[in-house]
């Protein structure tokens, strides 16, 4: 028998209480999230909620190489190429849990510590976002690449990328770009930052810590880590170009952002090239996806980011794109995608617009009573 997608275990501490550890346990698919994943962590968080007994949670990914680097897009795309152009029940229900777990995290009564080693990408930052406790590490690597695939910048993207400080946002939906533990520190994405550290270092330290309230025993060991951390860590790509980048994302049109960093082409800053061209030939319907999901973002609760996030996933799945992106990176790897419009400029508005309207009411929509009291 193959062990468990998500391992769970306790930690005894010191005052009594204990610790609730899960493992996102597929190491040799980059602890990818699938719908067992979901649902099983949904079930276990709910049930350590309510257990006085626990004092808080830490969430962390098997192996090296990634906490989580997204969810399990192929499996969606096999759902997709089997019944083209429709909104799928197997896609609607992916995403309907997915967004349900992320929120519970958002909205946990309970310290949630998220241990962000290697690869945090797409549903991995969905998990990541929500915890009280975003700790990174020397191998961290941070992005939501999802305009590579005709997708957009999702699990409450729409919410968090909008938190973050001068338009930092805009810039890694548009661009896919990967940043590092000092990027995500200095943009508001990660509270801590640790180096040549194991979990297992902090769960024993927390384990012996003593401490009248979790909060501060969690605060003690994770400043006693970060600390140690600061000269460990790689430079920050971000504060390097931060110039270029609020240069890019102040412009006032998605047409002139996008020309602007198109002249990063021509960079010999291969960081700064990188971005540009991810962004070049990812899909043009993602740009004006991220762009006006950010828009629209702003006005919203996040309960309501997850309401309008789940209209615009099952519109992806119907729309084409999505599936093409997929097929393009993951399943031929041919790296060519042939999007459904050049640029996204040429895309009509009414076209976007179909994105952000849904085939539920108010009433009936699938996350209905999220954040309902």
């Amino acid at each position: 028998m193959s062990e468990a997608p998500v391992l769970f275990s306790t930690v005894a501490l010191k005052n009594g209480q204990q610790l609730g550890h899960a493992q996102l346990n597929l190491p040799k698919a980059l602890n990818a999230l699938n719908l067992e994943m979901v649902q099983l962590l949904t079930k276990q968080l709910q049930s350590w909620q309510a257990d006085e007994e626990i004092a808080a949670v830490v969430l962390s990914g098997a192996g090296e190489k990634a906490f989580c680097a997204g969810g399990d897009v192929v499996s969606l795309y096999k759902a997709m190429q089997a019944e083209p152009n429709k909104t799928l029940g197997s896609v609607e229900t992916f995403f309907t849990e997915e967004y349900q777990l992320d929120f519970l995290i958002h909205t946990y009564s309970k310290p949630v510590v998220v241990w962000g080693n290697g690869f945090i990408m797409g549903g991995g930052i969905g998990l990541f976002s929500g915890a009280s406790h975003k700790v990174v590490t020397e191998t961290t690597r941070l992005a939501m690449p999802e305009i590579t695939i005709g997708l957009f910048p999702d699990v409450g993207g729409s919410y968090f990328l909008n938190q973050l400080k001068d338009n930092m946002g805009l810039f890694l939906g548009l661009t896919g770009v990967q940043i590092n533990a000092a990027d995500a520190r200095l943009i508001g994405m990660a509270d801590y930052a640790v180096a040549d550290t194991s979990i297992d270092t902090f769960m024993d330290k927390l384990a012996s810590a003593e401490f009248a309230a979790i909060a501060d025993g969690l605060n003690l060991v994770l400043t006693e880590l970060n600390s140690v951390s600061e000269d460990k860590l790689p430079a920050s790509n971000i504060a390097q170009f931060e110039p270029q980048i609020q240069s890019a994302m102040a412009q006032t049109s998605l047409t002139e952002v996008v020309a602007e960093v198109s002249k990063w082409l021509e960079s010999d800053e291969k960081w700064l090239n990188r971005a540009a061209k991810t962004l070049v030939n990812g899909s043009p319907v993602t740009q004006r996806l991220v762009w006006e999901q950010l828009q629209r973002g702003k006005q919203l609760s996040l309960a309501d980011c997850f309401r309008m996030e789940l209209i615009m996933a099952c519109r992806c799945a119907s729309a084409g794109e999505f599936q093409e992106g997929v097929r393009a990176l993951l399943i031929d790897k041919d790296g060519a995608p042939n999007w459904l419009y050049p640029s996204q400029d040429m895309i009509p508005d009414e076209f976007i617009a179909s994105f952000f309207m849904g085939n539920w009411t108010e009433q009936n929509h699938p996350l209905a009573n999220l954040g309902v009291a």
